[in-house]
């Protein structure tokens, strides 16, 4: 059986059981906050002898050895033992071994609930700038597509059927949009998580002549928390980067769903890059849209990690509690996920073929052109709106009826439904009249989403 814990153990006779140790050790997955905590380290080591706690000497000689602590790990050489539960106490034993005495003092003024959440805090804020630069290379690929594509004219669908003809540009526009609130919202998050909670110490505060704000500056944050003891609390910022990931996820699925049918044979408009299909065990003709249907897939881990620490939080006491232990695992998979879909995405965009003929013809079915010929009947007609919708589909009934397209259908069967249309109706019935009636701002008319886009940065 191992010893009474050294790091806190003088209240304690016995040692932790195994099954103790089990379940309280953080450390085989904590030990990834390796760069963080040894960062915030140094700027805690560099404020407390700024502020005459530590000698220069002392100083010199913890951040000596953190940062030959730094190498160690980077080089994979250094034990991380299960005894000493987390990557604090990994460190601090080990800064103790190297320098001994003056190691044990860096932990003067701070706990390891003020310790994990600065580390936390720190690993979120790169994560969230991570994501932004995945999302502005998503961005980029999404816009390139977009103006290769701006006439490459396909259905509009709503409810999956066939509704109004867009362009495929002006598909991946929309797209283009959505992953830009996506970066608003982590640029947003990045922003709130501006306040560095080291120093609050257990959840009082500390008897110690510190300056936070030293150290808040060093460490990159805009100013210290305000409360220590909600410093201490506080995962809010865990759950921030949760939401902006889980939405983000959101929008990645709802785009791999788009990949999968479209480019499945009733469909056939696009092909996904062979490298991210697979074939089959059985049917040499198959060739699978694996990736997309992963990052479909993939989106629930990222929610049940949301839902994980919403759980976690929702009954918890003030101040720290270890169950606030169980937000690193649901963060780190939905930080691993984000980042894979993202890369996965971006390759499959910059990937694929479009098949604008198979996106035509799509266009021969479902009357994708009704609503024109009601706006042609309001404009030119006069009749109102509700009236021009009943006329039409009085009309699209009959060319269903006889299997033909409404620029088909024989104008004296027009005017058996409506004496006021005239021959110059069939002006708006193709589908290229209705992609270029589209001006307004923000529709799908081809020199309105090149305006669009050439706004975009």
């Amino acid at each position: 059986m191992s010893k009474v814990n050294q790091m806190w153990g003088g209240r304690f006779d016995l040692p932790p059981s195994e099954l103790m140790q089990e379940i309280n050790a953080s450390l085989p997955y904590d030990r990834r906050l390796y760069a963080q905590d040894i960062r915030g380290s140094k700027a805690h080591a560099a404020m407390l002898a700024k502020q005459g706690i530590l000698t220069s000497e002392e100083e010199k000689k913890i951040q000596e050895g953190l940062s030959l602590i730094l190498k160690e790990i980077e080089d994979g050489r250094f034990d991380f033992r299960r005894e000493l539960e987390d990557i604090h106490m990994a460190v601090e034993a080990r800064l103790k071994e190297l320098i001994g005495d003056a190691g044990g003092k860096l932990h003067t003024a701070r706990s390891r609930n003020d310790q994990v959440a600065v580390d936390m805090k720190l690993f979120v804020r790169e994560e969230c700038e991570k994501a932004v630069a995945l999302l502005k290379d998503l961005r980029r690929v999404l816009k390139k597509r977009a103006q290769e594509n701006v006439e490459t004219i396909m259905p509009g669908f709503t409810h999956l059927q066939v509704a109004q003809p867009i362009s495929f540009g002006f598909y991946l526009h929309a797209y283009y949009e959505m992953f830009g609130r996506d970066i608003k919202r982590f640029e947003n998050a990045f922003d709130v998580m501006g306040e560095c909670p080291l120093g609050a110490a257990a959840l009082a505060g500390t008897p110690y002549d510190t300056n936070r704000f030293f150290t808040a500056e060093q460490l990159g944050f805009k100013a210290p928390t305000k409360n220590a003891l909600d410093s201490v609390s506080d995962r809010d910022f865990v759950l921030e980067y949760l939401s902006c990931a889980s939405i983000c996820a959101m929008h990645l699925s709802r785009l791999a769903e788009e990949m999968v049918v479209f480019s499945s044979q009733p469909f056939g408009f696009v092909k996904m890059p062979q490298e991210y299909t697979s074939g089959s065990s059985i049917m040499p003709q198959k060739c699978n849209p694996d990736a997309a249907e992963l990052m479909r897939a993939k989106t629930g881990r990222i929610y049940g990690s949301l839902t994980t620490l919403l759980t976690v939080m929702k009954g918890l006491p003030l101040a720290y509690s270890k169950d606030m232990q169980e937000d690193k695992e649901a963060l780190f998979d939905a930080c691993d996920t984000l980042v894979l879909e993202l890369k996965v995405m971006t390759a499959v965009v910059e990937g694929l073929t479009v098949r604008a003929d198979n996106m035509r013809k799509a266009l021969e079915n479902g009357f994708p052109t009704a609503t024109d010929l009601a706006d042609w009947l309001v404009k030119k007609a006069n009749i109102p709106f509700r009236e021009a919708h009943h006329i039409t589909g009085t009309i699209v009934k009959f060319a269903e009826q006889n299997g033909l397209r409404l620029m088909d259908v024989p104008l004296k069967e027009m005017q058996k439904v409506c004496p006021q249309i005239t021959q110059d109706v069939y002006a708006v019935l193709n589908v290229e009249s209705s992609l270029n009636a589209r001006k307004s701002y923000g529709g799908t008319a081809p020199d309105q989403l090149r305006q669009r886009l050439s706004e975009e940065v």
